[in-house]
């Protein structure tokens, strides 16, 4: 290779790095920085389409050649810059944050890239050094998962030291301290025990979904002050030990699990996984809350009894249950161990899961609210941002926000709630990407959700690719039942939207099912 063409060479793919390097270190950001998750996302993207596919080739193709060809390493540049296509440097819903840790990481992969391309130079001249820069472009996502592994001790002391003061601040401040997990249901159930304790006593809930060890420690850090009474944390999990180490420095008085799901399946590969590893929540706990109408909980429940602990069995269909919240009577009613205490009317048009609910109001019962006052307080729940959040849009549609909500439990709650919605004869538009990270039941979980979603709509909008093929074949199976149900196709939800906003009217309904960030395809 002549140095002019070697230098070309090695000019354009470290030039290429810059927008490559941008894509993979949003990926990288958005998926939480855990290893793995930017070559799988890679995988996705790279896979995703006949024209990405085509692209991943000629890049490949031209890595490899470029050790032998001259100048064949410029396929590899020309795709990095291209591709994966769909897939921006900055993004529409999920823009790259410049933090200290996406920095730091950053700084890790321009290291191992001149690492590279320096040590191939010093051993096989311009030649190598050019044929090393291609090799790094097509293999960048992996690089990227490369420096977030060697970077994880470092961030592991840096978190450390938030923790240990937050720890320190529990401690000194001494509240009781609810912690919730569960697949679903964390954080609407966190907002139900806010509002049923807030007028008796000082209470501090972790805000949004700030349910790991870094959004823990800052909700502690920043709002806990002293005459806190109860401190709520939600408490998430991609895997064993993780909510044991939370508890080692939160230990909760009352722990709740509100239910076992598929979400995050992918991750933890089976329910019994997800059960253990979102039951060490009540290793420490005084009193452990459970949904007992999953079966998986009212199993945990019996062990936790023979072993002495002690348990309030939470239910939205049996009366006899330690507590119970029902509909009817032309609301919620609430039952303690088979004895009716009171109903009460819900304000707002959404309807809660119930099972959340009865969970909440144990939690308040626990600590000490009267079941008459809890009750009360029961009518006026709030309802968590973008988790059926209902609202009369301006051209007098009804908007179901449940862009929150990636379950197949609440997709179901969710259709409920569009039947009702609407007037007689008005369109009812699902708009929904499916759901991810179900693992080896998202395909057949995203065909029945779109079944169920085509007895209920007159249309549905599926978004992106991710999902598209098993959405589609839940559709078809909806008109096989002699449902009338239009699907639409649309690349983005911006797309959606306007579809949307050009097609509705008053009387009608729309579904906002679950929304994926751009990063996904």
């Amino acid at each position: 290779m002549s140095a002019a063409l070697a230098s070309a060479v090695l000019g354009a793919c470290l030039a290429a790095m810059i927008p490559a390097g941008l894509r993979w270190l949003r990926v990288a950001q958005r998926e939480h920085y855990l290893r793995g998750s930017t070559s799988r996302f890679a995988v996705r993207w790279w896979s995703g389409s006949p024209a990405n596919v085509l692209l991943a080739l000629v890049g490949i193709a031209g890595a490899a050649a470029g050790i032998a060809l001259p100048g064949a390493g410029l396929a590899a540049a020309a795709v990095a810059v291209t591709g994966p296509l769909g897939l921006g440097m900055r993004g529409r819903t999920s823009v790259l944050a410049w933090t200290r840790r996406l920095r730091t990481v950053a700084a890790g992969l321009v290291l191992v890239v001149g690492l590279v391309v320096g040590t191939s130079a010093a051993a096989g001249g311009l030649g190598a050094s050019s044929s090393a820069a291609a090799i790094c472009l097509v293999l960048l996502p992996v690089l990227v998962d490369g420096v977030l592994a060697a970077l994880s001790p470092v961030e592991e002391r840096v978190a450390s030291r938030f923790v240990r003061s937050a720890a320190a601040r529990v401690e000194r401040i001494g509240p009781d301290i609810v912690a919730i997990t569960g697949s679903y249901g964390k954080t609407t159930t966190k907002g139900y025990v806010a509002h049923l304790l807030s007028p008796h006593m000082t209470v501090v809930a972790s805000p949004r979904s700030f349910n790991n060890r870094a959004g823990l420690a800052r909700t502690v850090n920043e709002l806990l002050v002293p005459g806190t009474d109860v401190l709520v944390a939600e408490m998430g999990t991609y895997g064993p030990g993780e909510i044991a180490a939370l508890c080692a420095w939160l230990p909760p008085r009352i722990a709740v699990i509100t239910a076992i799901g598929p979400v995050h399946l992918e991750r933890f590969k089976s329910l019994d996984a997800t059960l253990a590893a979102k039951s060490e929540i009540t290793d420490r706990a005084e009193v452990s809350v459970l949904n007992v109408d999953d079966e998986r909980l009212a199993g945990l429940a019996r062990r936790l009894e023979d072993a002495g602990r002690a348990v309030v069995r939470c239910s939205a269909v049996d009366t006899a249950m330690d507590v119970a919240v029902l509909a009817g009577e032309g609301g919620l009613v609430l039952y303690r161990a088979g004895t009716r205490v009171g109903a009460t009317r819900i304000h707002g048009e959404a309807v809660p899961a119930l099972s959340n609910v009865a969970c909440a109001v144990a939690v308040a019962l626990a600590l000490g609210v009267e079941p008459e006052n809890a009750l009360e307080r029961v009518g006026s729940l709030p309802v968590a941002a973008n988790r059926l959040d209902a609202t009369i849009s301006a051209s007098g549609v009804v908007v179901l926000d449940d862009t929150y909500n990636a379950n197949p439990a609440g997709a179901a709650l969710a259709l409920k709630a569009l039947a009702a919605a609407g007037s007689d004869g008005g369109r009812r538009v699902v708009v929904t990407p499916g759901m991810v990270e179900l693992g080896s039941v998202q395909a057949s979980e995203n065909t029945a959700f779109a079944a169920a979603a085509g007895s209920v709509a007159t249309d549905v909008v599926v978004v992106g690719r991710t999902n598209r093929a098993a959405l589609e074949r839940g559709i078809v199976a909806a008109r096989a039942a002699g449902h009338d149900v239009t699907l639409h196709r649309r690349a983005t939800r911006e797309a959606a939207v306007a579809f949307v906003r050009a097609e509705c009217g008053p009387g009608d309904a729309v579904l906002y099912e679950n929304d994926l960030p751009d990063h996904y395809p």
